[in-house]
């Protein structure tokens, strides 16, 4: 049964797809981190480092949803085994069961918000050919900024997913800041792409920041100043991650690439 957390009345089940060994060395992924980060990143998140040093992460999707009403699914993982994430991803992934064991069918969702259109985030929004929504009832929530940045993100991104949605009527175009429901907001958060966005949600007294990629790594709760090799504007994901982590603080963080989907900060 996937793990899930509470806030009042709303759930929070963190999704699996897949998992695997990162393409490249951590060492790589974060050239400015120091033998002492890496050491207290090992303390603070023991399964994101194998045997051999190398960096093994999740790739994860939350579902959330408020008693046994309709649910909102942020990302949507790697894929099958056709998706666009093959090339250096472990798909297929297994989402579609994780659903299930969860007791979501995917016409239970009504909105996918799309953190960024990063390949191991959009894996199963459209599947098949020629291309449908896999989630037929949703709205996919993406920023303008991202959806004005996709041939730059990834060439393929304009008629393999934007085209498919909007043929579909259920792409909607956010522009910063969007409230969802109450509880639920969408934040922009760029840097990791050009329209990046987190989702806060705000329940019970408590916070989640589900982060999209705005952190992967525990080494960046360590440090929050340090890059990611793979972020487009690192200044601007820089400012993103240390203004959010401190105005925030204390939240729960939901992170789709860390050991354990739920971590305090």
């Amino acid at each position: 049964m996937p793990l899930s957390r509470t806030l009042g009345s709303i759930t929070v089940t963190a999704l699996t797809d897949s998992e695997g060994a990162f393409f490249q060395p951590r060492t790589e992924a974060f050239p400015h981190a120091t033998a002492a980060d890496w050491q207290e990143a090992d303390r603070r998140d023991p399964t994101s480092v194998t045997a051999d040093g190398q960096w093994w992460l999740p790739f994860r999707s939350f579902a959330i949803r408020a008693g046994d009403g309709p649910v909102i699914l942020v990302d949507a993982g790697i894929g099958p085994a056709d998706a666009p994430a093959a090339s250096w991803a472990p798909v297929p992934g297994r989402l579609p069961a994780e659903l299930a064991a969860a007791g979501i069918d995917p016409a239970d969702v009504d909105t996918v918000v799309l953190t960024h259109l990063h390949s191991d985030h959009i894996g199963w929004a459209v599947t098949g050919t020629p291309g449908r929504p896999y989630f037929p009832n949703a709205s996919y929530l993406v920023q303008r900024a991202e959806l004005d940045a996709a041939e730059t993100i990834n060439p393929g991104l304009p008629a393999g997913l934007v085209a498919p949605l909007r043929a579909a009527g259920q792409l909607r175009e956010v522009d910063g800041e969007t409230t969802l429901t109450p509880a639920v907001r969408l934040l922009p958060t760029p840097g990791h792409t050009p329209g990046h966005q987190s989702v806060l949600l705000t329940a019970a007294d408590e916070r989640m920041l589900l982060t999209g990629d705005l952190l992967v790594h525990a080494v960046q709760l360590v440090d929050p100043d340090l890059s990611y090799a793979h972020e487009e504007d690192p200044d601007a994901a820089r400012r993103s991650r240390t203004t959010l982590l401190k105005a925030l603080s204390p939240v729960i963080l939901a992170t789709p690439h860390l050991g354990t989907p739920f971590t305090p900060a």
